[in-house]
């Protein structure tokens, strides 16, 4: 795609991660950020893992998963991403945080840059006003994990200017995801859908109306989801679940958005899911150290 050679990734977790393999794997030079060294290590580790994997299984040629690796960088330093074409933000869902670093970033990245926001629910249009260059702010929202999940929900802030969409729509084309675009609503087309139900388990959990697992199989075989939703719950992070949950709650102003005494709970507690170990349910580490077998 003319004009997008090169990309930041802000956050270095599992999303700042997974966007930043698709990215190489599809040959444009990537800047990954994390103020943490250990999230940056274990990420390279993780995308170098992945990466062979695909080569060993035949899904990527040995040349082009070296090419991949190649074209990853980590940085602890913000000033590294100045001559990108597009940053993708995939830190905490806080409003406040996200507008903190776009307000950075505007101060950073070259004035053509696109500032894009993997946000799952906050409005693109309130984190542009942090910023000086409202036309080149848009939402990017992969889906998790982004190498593998097809959609990328793509929302426009009030200010978005159809070039920064179409630029913005052709890099995700590019990595090979099919495009839904969303108006500037609270929690957009995917998660205004999702979390409710997510929550609606909860709360069926929370009344006793059946146990987690006949919940989550009742869901699976009776409306062919891949996953249950007190399962899924726990591989999004119910602390994710939660913060969205409030956005939607906040912003719609609707009860039916409001999280589930259960799901506070849980989040208080620090159970929040895979990536702890227990949230709904309990995991344990696989012999090659990955977090999220259920306990047996």
């Amino acid at each position: 795609m003319a004009g997008i050679s090169s990309i930041g990734v802000v956050g270095a977790g599992q999303m700042g991660a997974g966007i930043a393999q698709l990215a190489a794997v599809h040959g444009v030079d990537v800047y990954l950020y994390d103020a943490d060294f250990e999230a940056l290590k274990r990420a390279h580790k993780s995308i170098s893992s992945n990466i062979q994997r695909l080569v060993s299984k035949g899904q990527l040629c040995q040349e082009r998963g070296e090419d991949a690796i190649k074209r990853l960088k980590g940085s602890q330093d913000l000033e590294g991403l100045q001559s990108v074409d597009i940053v993708i933000e995939a830190i905490v869902e806080s409003e406040d945080v996200k507008k903190k670093m776009f307000v950075d970033l505007d101060k950073i990245v070259k004035s053509s840059a696109i500032l894009a926001s993997n946000t799952s629910s906050i409005s693109i249009t309130r984190l542009a006003s942090a910023t000086s260059r409202p036309r080149q702010v848009i939402g990017m929202h992969f889906m998790n994990p982004p190498p593998i999940m097809k959609l990328v929900e793509i929302i426009r802030g009030t200010d978005t200017s159809d070039d920064t969409y179409n630029i913005t729509k052709c890099l995700a084309e590019r990595f090979g995801k099919t495009i839904v675009c969303s108006q500037d609503y609270a929690g957009f087309i995917v998660n205004r859908i999702l979390m409710p139900m997510i929550n609606e388990a909860f709360y069926t959990l929370y009344n006793g109306v059946a146990t987690k697992e006949d919940i989550d199989t009742g869901m699976k075989l009776g409306t062919k989801h891949p996953m249950g939703p007190l399962e899924l719950a726990d591989f999004i992070g119910l602390d994710v679940c939660l913060a969205i949950l409030k956005v939607l709650f906040t912003g719609l102003g609707d009860m039916k958005y409001a999280p589930c005494p259960l799901l506070v709970q849980y989040v208080d507690a620090g159970r929040l899911g895979r990536k702890r170990g227990i949230g709904v349910y309990e995991y344990r580490l696989d012999p090659r150290g990955i977090k999220g077998l259920p306990r047996l």
